[in-house]
């Protein structure tokens, strides 16, 4: 059975270290309770005594974690400066952590001209480091920093650098490539001849320079190292770090190598999603295994194969990682996408033959229908004539005065059976104002709009050649009874933009509701039963 491989996470050190990550003490205590859910071995939750919100991490965390190992960073001892005396070193005994990372450096080159220590200055303060720290019963992980461009530079000290971590009682020896430059084959190469000259268990740790973090970490796996250091979404300095959101589901489901508490691979998705969420990031949609893209399925032919057999354009099950399955529907589908979406369409229909068609032509102006699942539901069932008329716009107007203030105001005059409404509305801004007109004109009528909101709004130039001239589209996600409503509008003119998006989100409600369009007959619409 071969060696389970070890979970080392950084986020919380080195992914802070991503332009735009600020945790606070509670963001990181959060994020370490989560990886411990997951089953991360190891957690990197910074370097002691550099800053106060690390300090005060490693004083909380204890309590909070009950299987990975809390761990400390820091650096060797400075040159000039006994072991006992050494600010970093004492910073990470008194965090009172089971595990310490030091990193010492692997490279002449980093050791000579960078730090302007002898080659063998370098050796004999990684050798005291560890051992100090050894001595003190801290389980020590040796970061190697620059291990693989040093083997480029001079491969016999960069191993002679190994040597002397493992005479300290190194526990592990990480293998850094700490610029992020090199090949996954030399990376292979150099993990083989380290294994050459130690005893210890290996570690990688990679960045993502070269676009290669995750392929040097499964290779160096497959090369012999049993602990891969990362960072959740691949957060880190310039490019990043290795992403353990990617490199976890391939070492359990591709490598078949136990690591982290498998039973929770289904739930990687969250995880992702959560320390975004965190870190007040944007998920990246097309991340592998956990992006909103990574099972979204768009072109014709491709739903067509899946709808027969997922594995045809799929390399593992949605659900193995907390995902579902999209089909989309745009210009590039055909019958198998809205066949997917829509079991009540005949496959044979010439109504099927003219949705697609008109898919086709909406998109051409400018329509997405991707993210505007309701939207595109409406066009359907009102082409299956599902949808009733719940009301008519007779006319809309809106203004924007700046005197003191700026006042948005809008108009909205609206015809329901025999009977017309206007109604004046006021706003933050047009939309707003327009809105809030639409609402009190037919919440009235229609009592269950009060129950949706408005939740977010984007705006998007299709084709910025005409300046303000140009075509946009506007997106809005609603939320109704905590289900999402996504609309989309088209116009030159954003406010008609808006207002169409709007009124799909009206429209959208009253017939998921199961409302009875208004006669006026009565003093308001009422809901089937």
């Amino acid at each position: 059975m071969s060696t389970p491989v070890q979970l080392y996470d950084t986020t919380l050190r080195d992914g802070t270290q991503r332009r735009g990550i600020s945790l606070s003490v509670e963001d990181k205590l959060q994020i370490a309770q989560l990886l411990d859910e997951f089953g991360f071995d190891y957690i990197e939750g910074g370097w002691p005594a550099s800053n106060p919100k690390d300090t005060a991490f490693f004083q909380a965390v204890g309590a909070r974690v009950k299987h990975a190992k809390i761990t400390a960073f820091g650096s060797t001892r400075r040159r000039g400066v006994t072991v006992d005396a050494d600010a970093s070193l004492r910073a990470i005994l008194d965090a009172r952590c089971p595990a310490a990372t030091l990193f010492g450096k692997s490279s002449v080159f980093q050791a000579t001209k960078i730090l302007g220590l002898t080659p063998d200055e370098n050796l004999t303060l990684i050798e005291e480091s560890i051992r100090y720290l050894i001595n003190h019963g801290l389980e020590v992980i040796f970061d190697a920093e620059h291990f693989f461009d040093g083997c480029k530079e001079d491969l016999t000290y960069a191993l002679k650098v190994l040597t002397a971590a493992q005479n300290g009682g190194a526990n592990w020896i990480v293998l850094c490539d700490t610029n992020g430059g090199n090949l996954p084959d030399q990376i292979e190469g150099y993990v083989k001849q380290a294994q050459s000259v130690t005893q210890v268990p290996l570690g990688i740790h990679a960045h993502n320079d070269g676009g290669l973090a995750v392929a040097n970490s499964l290779i160096a796996v497959r090369g012999g190292a049993t602990m891969v250091q990362g960072t959740i979404n691949g957060y880190g300095e310039r490019c990043g770090n290795a992403d353990l959101c990617t490199i976890w589901p391939n070492l359990v489901y591709k490598m078949h190598r136990s690591a982290g508490y498998d039973h929770m691979l289904p739930e990687l998705t969250r995880l992702s999603r959560t320390v975004a969420e965190i870190a007040n990031l944007i998920p990246d949609d097309s991340a592998p295994f956990v992006g909103d893209n990574a099972f979204a399925h768009k072109a014709g032919v491709h739903v067509g194969a899946v709808r027969k057999y997922a594995e045809a354009y799929e390399h593992i099950r949605p659900e193995q990682v907390g995902q579902t399955r999209r089909i989309l529907v745009s210009e590039l589908a055909g019958r198998s996408n809205l066949l997917y979406h829509f079991q009540n369409l005949d496959a044979s229909s010439e109504t099927v033959k003219e949705l697609v068609q008109t898919v086709k032509r909406m998109e051409a102006r400018g329509y997405q229908y991707e993210d505007a699942p309701s939207s595109m539901k409406l066009l359907v069932e009102r082409s299956l004539g599902n949808v009733p008329d719940y009301f008519v716009v007779d006319r809309f107007h809106t203004s924007v005065t700046h005197d003191q203030r700026t006042i948005a105001e809008a108009t909205v005059r609206i015809i329901v059976g025999d009977s017309h409404f206007v109604e004046v509305g006021e706003g933050d801004g047009p939309v707003h104002a327009l809105d809030v007109a639409l609402r009190r004109a037919l919440t009235r009528i229609y009592p269950v709009i009060a129950s949706l909101r408005l939740q977010d709004y984007k705006v998007r130039v299709l084709d910025g050649r005409d300046g303000t001239r140009s075509q946009v589209r506007v997106w809005i996600l609603s939320e109704f009874r905590d289900e999402p409503v996504r609309t989309v509008g088209v116009s030159r003119n954003i406010l008609e933009a808006s207002w169409l998006a709007l009124l799909d989100s009206v429209n959208y409600t009253l017939w998921t509701s199961h409302v009875i369009p208004a006669t006026m007959s009565g003093p308001q619409a009422q809901p089937l039963s």
